[in-house]
């Protein structure tokens, strides 16, 4: 790239309590460019990004805008310097409209007699209409934004960026809670603000997409630099070489095997309030099953209805040839051996205020200290034990989860059911939002799992990792069961078909 950069960053060192987030990092962006920024969970990414954005500040290095030294003391100031960023939790007030949130703080005003200054709405929505035109979507700005799907929201985030003259856009996993579809609206929009001159930072674990919407990639690992590379120039397994320092010969290790007793029976289960028609599956101990669908399509909803974290109309569940009593509750599941590693670790899966420890005995308090009294050394052990087998990145077990890397959070929700000596294991979207590192690792461990005789239901939007760790796959839509397809037989292309509606599958009642 040549000219000057939109922003450069060089040298940038950044410590936190018991950790060197940032180690002498050097990243640029020019105008009319998608700078893909990669890593492990842990690489300094998002400290890099924070820093960028005025969240954070550096312990030593330098920032230039345009050129010209700055020092960026808030986010206020670095949006006066142009710079946006979107977090993968969008930072939206829920119970305004879109119009309201776009200029929240900036909203046109009016003079009037009587009480001086009143927000001018009519100015306001149509200034948000024309934006959003500009920008290719239809997203109605009067819409309270709590009703709106991910992708209307993040249109609204980019909108806001855009409202405020923003020269460079960051986007951290912007595609990790989106559909096909919306995943290419949003690569449109990013190539329409390119064109626009301005420069996007993409953030992604999601290595296919570097090629579809990157110029250039820049790689770090353990938070030093690694190196900055034309996308051209490289392939998705120079990538992973560059990011986890070694070449993983296999992301999806499955050794498969006859599968042993039933697991888990599920027959004609459905709710209206969660839109489940007459789904009948199973799973066997030594087996892993994924469980395929669009968006809606009512896999996350199945999940908590067996393990009772939501109620269903009719139906019936066994667990290990045990009929369970209608509606259960997750307790009772806990206690005939079965875990639920949720979709959404933060709000569900973790107590991030806590410590590291305290979460990874939570679901096994009772099993663990039958007496009530909680040993420190016996919970000391199991810790310990946890994070050297999980390999969880953390200083101790003191530390507090909220301050760990996403797969490493991951990591301890995995390690609290491991805790509980669970043998049926639902994993909801197990490595999403994690590195390409640490999906490998989470891989492996499901296999041990069923080779040690668990079994495993799984949901995934990743058809690759379907397909690669599966022995059955389960496609929903519409929220019944519309195919069982053996491994032998699954393709991604058959697979979308049933996941879509497009073709008539017979599901197999066993």
């Amino acid at each position: 790239m040549t000219g000057v950069p939109l922003i450069a960053a060089r040298g940038i060192y950044k410590a936190f309590p018991g950790v060197q987030a940032l180690d002498n990092v050097d990243f640029d962006l020019y105008p009319g460019e998608a700078h893909v920024l990669i890593g492990e969970n842990g690489a300094g990414k998002s400290t890099l990004m924070k820093i960028l954005a005025g969240a954070y500040h550096p312990d030593a290095g330098t920032i230039e805008v345009q050129g010209n030294e700055v020092k960026i003391q808030n986010p206020r100031e670095a949006h006066s310097l142009g710079i946006s960023i979107i977090y993968q939790e969008y930072n939206l007030v829920p119970f305004l409209n879109v119009a309201q949130n776009i200029y929240l703080g900036r909203a046109p005003r009016r003079q009037t007699p009587l009480l001086g200054a009143l927000v001018d709405h009519k100015k306001m929505h149509a200034d948000a209409e024309t934006l959003l035109r500009s920008l290719n979507t239809d997203v109605d700005t009067h819409a309270t934004v709590k009703f709106l799907g991910v992708a209307q929201q993040q249109m609204c985030e980019v909108a806001k960026a855009v409202s405020v003259n923003a020269r460079v856009i960051i986007m951290d996993e912007p595609t990790a809670a989106l559909t096909s579809r919306e995943i290419e609206q949003l690569f449109n929009l990013i190539r329409l603000l390119k064109s626009k001159g301005i420069g996007i930072v993409y953030i992604s674990h999601r290595l296919n997409e570097v090629h579809e919407i990157g110029d250039r990639v820049t790689v770090l690992r353990d938070g030093r630099y690694i190196d900055t590379k034309q996308v051209s120039e490289v392939t998705v397994d120079d990538m992973i070489s560059m990011m986890v320092g070694r070449s993983i010969e296999n992301l999806y290790p499955r050794n498969y095997r006859e599968p042993g007793e039933m697991a888990l029976r599920v027959t004609g289960l459905s709710s209206q309030a969660l839109r489940l028609r007459h789904v009948n599956l199973n799973v066997r101990c030594g087996e892993i099953v994924g469980l395929a669908g669009l968006v809606g399509a009512g896999r996350t909803e199945l999940a908590k209805a067996i393990f009772g974290a939501a109620p269903y109309d009719s139906g019936a569940v066994e667990i290990f040839g045990q009929p369970i009593e209608k509606n259960n509750s997750p307790a009772k599941m806990v206690r005939r051996g079965v875990g639920l590693i949720p979709e959404d670790r933060k709000s569900e899966g973790l107590a991030l205020i806590l410590s590291v420890a305290e979460n990874v005995v939570m679901a096994s308090l009772e099993r663990l200290f039958p007496r009530s009294f909680v040993s420190g050394k016996k919970e000391a052990s199991v810790v310990d034990g946890a994070i050297k087998d999980l390999a969880i990145a953390t200083p101790s077990g003191k530390r507090q989860v909220q301050f760990l890397s996403g797969g490493n959070q991951q990591k301890v929700v995995l390690a609290k059911w491991l805790a509980t000596n669970s043998r049926l294991f639902i994993f909801d979207e197990p490595t999403r939002g994690i590195d390409v590192g640490a999906k490998a690792e989470v891989h492996s461990l499901m296999d041990r799992l069923v080779a040690q005789g668990a079994a495993v239901l799984m949901i995934s939007s990743e058809l690759p990792e379907i397909l690669g760790m599966s022995d059955r796959v389960y496609a929903m839509h519409e929220g019944r069961v519309v195919a069982e397809v053996p491994r032998a037989e699954a393709t991604q292309e058959r697979l979308l078909a049933y996941m879509m509606g497009q073709e008539n599958g017979n599901t197999r009642n066993n």
